[in-house]
Formats: C-alpha cells, sequence, structure tokens
C-alpha cells in the first residue's frame, strides 16, 4: 500500500467511515494513523457495535480528530409514539456525538410519512423537534448539521432538498445550536447553491463540508452510487472555493456509498482517496 500524500497535504482531509465501511474500527485508526489521515466521520451503527466507550478511547488515543457523527434525524412522523422515540433516539445520538468528542451531529431529516404527500408539513415536524433537540444538543457542545439530500430522496429519505430549505429551518434556531450540512453530492446541481453557501457562512452555519462525486450512470437504488473524487461530473476545487469564499475554514469529508469500493481493499480505497482529495481539491 503507498503510504500517500503528505501529511501538511491532508491536514483538513477527513476520511468518513462510510467510505471504507469494509475495514474494522481498528483497521480504520491504524490505516489512518498509517497515512497520516487526522480526521475521521463516525457512524453510530459501527460504534455501537464496537462500544461507545471503547471506540472513543480507541481514536482519542490514536490521535485522531472525530469530524462529525452520522446521523441523526428522521423527525416526519406523525404518530406521538413514533415521534417521541425519534426524539428519544436523537438524544442518544447527540450523548453519542459528545462523547466521541465530536461537535457535529449530522441529520437527515426523514421522508413523507406513509400516506402523506404534504412535503410542507413534514418540514414543521422536523422544526418542531429541532426546538425540542437544540438546546439539548446544546448542552452537551453538539451542533446539529441538516443536511439536505438530493430530490430524489424527497420521498423517502429526506424532505428538505436544497441547502436553502435547510437553511429555512435552521436560521429559526441560535447557530451554535443548527446549521448545515454542505454536500456536494446532493447540492451540486442547484444553480443557487453557491448563494446559498454564502448565506449559511454569512450566518455561521456551514458545520461541515463534504464531498463525493456525481457518476453516471446511477447504480439500481441509486443509494450507493457517490462516485470517487475525480470519477464524475462535480469541480471539487469549485466547491472547496465556494465553502471558503463563505468563512469555512474546516474539515473537508469524504463520504462515499459505492459498492465497487466497498468489495475492495479498504487500505487501498482510503489510500487512494487520499490521494484523489490532493489531486482534485487542494493541488
Amino acid at each position: 500500500m503507498s503510504t500517500g500524500p503528505a501529511r501538511t497535504d491532508l491536514a483538513r482531509f477527513s476520511i468518513n467511515q462510510m467510505t471504507v465501511r469494509q475495514l474494522s474500527l481498528p483497521e480504520l485508526v491504524h490505516t489512518c494513523v498509517q497515512l497520516g489521515v487526522q480526521g475521521v466521520g463516525l457512524w453510530r451503527e459501527p460504534v455501537r457495535s464496537y462500544g461507545l466507550e471503547a471506540a472513543a478511547k480507541l481514536v482519542r488515543d490514536a490521535g485522531l480528530t472525530v469530524t462529525t457523527l452520522c446521523r441523526g434525524g428522521f423527525l416526519t412522523a406523525t404518530g406521538p409514539g413514533e415521534r417521541a422515540a425519534a426524539l428519544a433516539d436523537n438524544r442518544r445520538a447527540i450523548d453519542e456525538a459528545a462523547a466521541l468528542g465530536t461537535d457535529t451531529l449530522v441529520l437527515v431529516s426523514g421522508g413523507l410519512p406513509s400516506g402523506s404527500k404534504d412535503l410542507r408539513a413534514a418540514r414543521e415536524r422536523i422544526a418542531d423537534a429541532l426546538a425540542e433537540l437544540g438546546p439539548y444538543a446544546e448542552e452537551h457542545g453538539v451542533r446539529l448539521a441538516i443536511e439536505p439530500l438530493h430530490p430524489m430522496y424527497a420521498s423517502d429519505r429526506c424532505v428538505v432538498s436544497t441547502l436553502a430549505q435547510a437553511l429555512d429551518l435552521a436560521e429559526r434556531f441560535p447557530a451554535h445550536q443548527v446549521g448545515v450540512t454542505v454536500d456536494t453530492y446532493h447540492l451540486w446541481w442547484d444553480d443557487r447553491a453557491p448563494e446559498q453557501i454564502a448565506r449559511a457562512g454569512a450566518g455561521g452555519r456551514i458545520h461541515t463540508f463534504q464531498l463525493a462525486d456525481w457518476t453516471t450512470p446511477l447504480p439500481e437504488g441509486v443509494l450507493n452510487g457517490r462516485g470517487q473524487i475525480g470519477d464524475g461530473s462535480i469541480d471539487m476545487r469549485e466547491w472547496k472555493g465556494y465553502v471558503e469564499a463563505a468563512g469555512y475554514t474546516g474539515p473537508i469529508e469524504v463520504e462515499l456509498f459505492n459498492e465497487g469500493l466497498w468489495a475492495r481493499d479498504g487500505r487501498e480505497v482510503l489510500a487512494e482517496t487520499a490521494e484523489r482529495f490532493v489531486a482534485h481539491v487542494i493541488r
């Protein structure tokens, strides 16, 4: 395996755990240390499987920064029992983020409830939930980052499809409680995204910046079609320019859902992703 790019080129690079989900958490941490990768974005399910306290210690002892935890959200249910369960799960997610030492919990808001066609009402239920979760997150030193997803996910995963919609929700609350996730895969098509990134930056609401490329044809099922950096249609340097012009100087996290990458050696994928980051984002 290549030793990868220079550590200075990777100063802002973070690898999202889902990109190399075939690696166990210890394997991920070891490979990051070997390559000079300093940031990781973690997912709740594998962290719970490993053990929350053990995961926090493993990452901390390796000197890695947990840039985000994925994910909270799914806040659009209408039934009282379902809503109570969703709020409880999100409070647990906030607790987990705090234990891992990250200040950012990414939220995927949730799709339309069964039988509903009312997008506006679903978004209002998200706002109602944020009103309860925002103060709890603040108490634990965690920020909630609403992630708008591509419109193809609006029915079943996320009724928040644009950065403008995400900001319309976030701006009801203090920026240290609720902000947004800027993810190239979901936003690259929107010609209003640059002005909305500026809006988010002016309010201090860019809580995380994530990269994935858009490649076609999309695979069946769509969800696992995020392309490796440099393989698709998105100008990554341009998007880095947008967020930096808006004042964002934090980690840049690469989050790829890709069956082809998952079928390969995860250490090689991580090294390749670091190299692509430098080639297509930094230099």
